[in-house]
């Protein structure tokens, strides 16, 4: 949503939105930042395949411990993937 409550187009979205992610960049000058997003997928699915592993390794050596850590830590990015997926289905650069 925009301000004036209206909606945004894809676009907008593909063009990226100014200022979304730097509340203060119109104070220092910087160019609005923009999400590398394809980089966050990549980074996210090769955590997924690493928690996966690593949750079956320490099953096998009996690591309870260690088992509940990376499922956490698998929940998580799995949540965070999502979105970052939301994003890009949205339109958004990256």
């Amino acid at each position: 949503m925009t301000r004036n409550g209206k909606r945004r187009t894809r676009a907008e979205y593909e063009r990226g939105l100014p200022d979304y992610h730097d509340p203060t960049a119109g104070f220092g000058g910087a160019a609005p930042a923009y999400s590398a997003l394809t980089l966050r997928i990549v980074l996210a699915a090769s955590t997924i395949l690493l928690c996966t592993a690593g949750i079956v390794l320490f099953a096998i050596l009996g690591v309870p411990v260690a088992i509940v850590v990376l499922s956490v830590l698998f929940a998580l990015t799995a949540i965070d993937l999502g979105w970052v997926i939301h994003r890009k289905r949205r339109g958004e650069p990256g």
